[in-house]
């Protein structure tokens, strides 16, 4: 099993000037570490891949390798409107040390299944990397389907996980079943942790753990120990904050979140703008929930 366990999608510092800032994102990054995330995934969604160049994003996979010293894997997101891009951000990314890819469907086209295997081939075919597919419709437009995920997975080799960002957790238990286990399954939404770890998914790529490490941690650790009850508990207690993952202005939100809990928030790129004060509010308020000074 190559992805086991919590793997945040870290954000991308940027200082005052809007350039990456590195020596932010070591902190963050080293602080998960001191938390026992068993994984780092950089320049995914979380980390504003699309707002950087792709020099910024070989640096920023260079400093996450760095500061992580093989002690877990690194897992750079790669996705891009064509093969080729993807290829290139792929290669980079081994360059810079990275131990696995992740990588949505082409970004801006809706391909048929045909499109999608020829998509994530070329990729494979250029790369020794392992990769994650990234099943994100909302973002995407592009939704795979458990039974096309585990053809694509037959017929790609390269492929050896799927984030699955649907929402279904129905679709979880379709995929081990329908693959026999030739793919691992992480939960790619926040919201809907709890349902997909009983579900049998073994991982979870998380944007709320860049916040709370400890938190995602326990809940993983409950659900694989069937301790359902302290796990519902937890759970009530982070659903606000996992909620946000689900939106638009996630960025932003966490970004805003890790300002609140004293790490490198700042601010975000262009289009995103900072969160209204009635989105802070919201922000507010699920993290006063997070530490218990608000029952639901």
């Amino acid at each position: 099993m190559r992805f086991p366990g919590i793997l945040p999608a870290v954000t991308t510092p940027f200082d005052a000037d809007g350039a990456v800032d590195h020596a932010a994102l070591r902190r963050n990054v080293t602080w998960l570490l001191e938390h026992a995330m068993n994984g780092i995934v950089g320049t995914g969604t979380v980390g504003e891949a699309g707002s950087l160049s792709a020099a910024e994003r070989r640096q920023v996979i260079e400093t996450i390798v760095d500061t992580v010293a093989g002690r877990v894997p690194v897992v750079a997101g790669v996705s891009a409107p064509t093969p080729g891009a993807s290829i290139d951000f792929a290669t980079d990314a081994a360059a810079a040390g990275a131990t696995a890819l992740m990588l949505t469907p082409p970004v801006g086209y809706r391909p048929d299944e045909r499109e999608v295997e020829a998509f994530y081939g070329a990729v494979g075919a250029a790369t020794e990397l392992p990769i994650m597919a990234y099943n994100n419709p909302e973002a995407t437009g592009t939704d795979m389907l458990p039974m096309a995920l585990v053809a694509l997975a037959e017929r790609v080799p390269s492929v050896v996980a799927v984030k699955e960002c649907s929402g279904d957790a129905r679709r979880i238990a379709s995929i081990l079943a329908l693959g026999g286990g030739r793919l691992e399954v992480l939960v790619g939404g926040d919201d809907w942790a709890l349902e997909g770890f009983c579900a049998g998914a073994t991982g979870w790529v998380s944007g709320v753990a860049d916040v709370a490490p400890g938190e995602c941690r326990e809940l993983f650790d409950h659900c694989r120990m069937g301790r359902l009850d302290a796990a519902r508990e937890l759970y009530r207690r982070m659903l606000p904050l996992a909620a946000l993952d689900m939106t638009p202005k996630l960025v932003q939100y966490f970004k805003a979140a890790l300002d609140a809990a004293g790490l490198a928030g700042g601010p975000t790129r262009p289009p995103r703008l900072p969160l209204t004060e009635a989105e802070a509010a919201v922000l507010e308020a699920a993290l006063a929930v997070l530490r218990e000074e608000v029952r639901a």
